[in-house]
């Protein structure tokens, strides 16, 4: 048996507009719309792929996942997410992580990790 990894799914109010943000955040191009879902990927062939699917009700509460992301330049990165509309977040981290806690314009989480230190 074999499994390939396609997709994470994200409940949204707002689909599109999630999923065009995260688009743009990541640099992703769009495969798929409709009026309930939106589906992104790194490349049009390429996976995994994110997709927002429309849900009535809001996020309530912590995510129970989330995704992580390791930049080349930590400091720059947080600054581009904001200026983009992220914001910060705190989930119980505490202060002096190497990582900083941000949510996107629907409030799910993600982390941008400190700069690798293996060569």
């Amino acid at each position: 048996m074999t499994l390939q990894w396609e997709q994470v799914l994200v409940h949204a109010v707002d689909p599109a507009a999630l999923g065009q943000w995260w688009a743009d955040a990541l640099g992703w191009v769009v495969v798929y719309t409709s009026d309930d879902e939106f589906e992104i990927r790194p490349e049009p062939d390429r996976m995994p792929g994110i997709d927002f699917a429309r849900i009535d009700e809001p996020k309530q509460g912590k995510s129970r996942l989330h995704l992580d992301f390791r930049p080349d330049d930590h400091d720059a990165e947080v600054a581009r997410l904001l200026a983009h509309g992220a914001v910060r977040v705190d989930i119980g981290q505490g202060d002096g992580t190497p990582w900083t806690v941000l949510a996107d314009p629907e409030g799910n989480e993600f982390c941008i990790l400190g700069e690798s230190t293996a060569d």
